[in-house]
């Protein structure tokens, strides 16, 4: 039997929410940036997702690390290489929950911090299929999330109502896209264990999920 479809359009992040990929591989891109560019700075794997959280990564490095233009254009191509090389490996379980919403009749749009072709590189590589729409780095920093443009886009490009999208991601800037345009939020708390950033979700949010059998159960039940 089909599953019920309770949200027409999933709205995911990448990192983190789908794939398991910031340990593997954007934590150690960092350190290594860290490791050119200031000599003898570190970070812990909890604090670097402390930092995604908030103020968000690229504050982090403007506004604590003072990073100049060209820091900021070394640290992207530093990273640019290790994403390159390496592709994350997707939840199982969010795959699972991909594939049902697909096969339901159901969206899948991306809307990441990652670029569009890295994103749709990793859900081919990992068997899922493809995104509908994806909106990633490659946007203009005002269009980006915690913006609430690349949202309202795919709102207008679908013809949705804003309850029948859910936006599903593990850190601050996606609630706060969601919340400025008044769409449903589901926190994917599966990829890491940082008290403060468990405690802001399940404070804030409606539904916050160490398991994505969890979100599942809200989706399709």
């Amino acid at each position: 039997m089909e599953p019920k479809l309770n949200y027409k359009c999933l709205i995911l992040d990448h990192d983190d929410t789908v794939m398991d990929s910031t340990a593997s591989i954007h934590y150690p891109a960092f350190l290594s940036s860290l490791n050119e560019l200031r000599p003898g700075t570190t970070i812990s794997l909890d604090d670097y997702f402390r930092v995604n959280f908030d103020p968000g990564f690229l504050p982090y490095l403007t506004d604590v690390l003072s990073f100049t233009p060209e820091e900021l254009d070394r640290e992207l191509e530093i990273w640019k290489g290790f994403v390159k090389e390496r592709i994350p490996a997707v939840f199982p379980a969010v795959a699972r929950i991909i594939r049902r919403q697909k096969e339901a009749g159901g969206l899948i749009c991306v809307i990441s911090h990652s670029f569009e072709h890295n994103i749709r590189r990793d859900y081919k590589a990992n068997g899922i299929p493809q995104p509908d729409a994806v909106y990633g780095w490659e946007q203009s920093p005002d269009r980006r999330k915690p913006a609430p443009w690349p949202l309202e886009q795919v709102l207008a490009r679908f013809g949705l109502r804003r309850e029948d999208a859910l936006v599903v991601d593990d850190l601050k800037p996606g609630y706060d896209m969601a919340q400025a345009v008044g769409v449903p939020f589901a926190a994917a708390c599966w990829a890491y264990d940082v008290p403060e950033i468990r405690a802001f979700m399940e404070s804030n949010c409606v539904l916050a999920c160490t398991d994505p059998e969890k979100l599942a159960q809200v989706l399709f039940d």
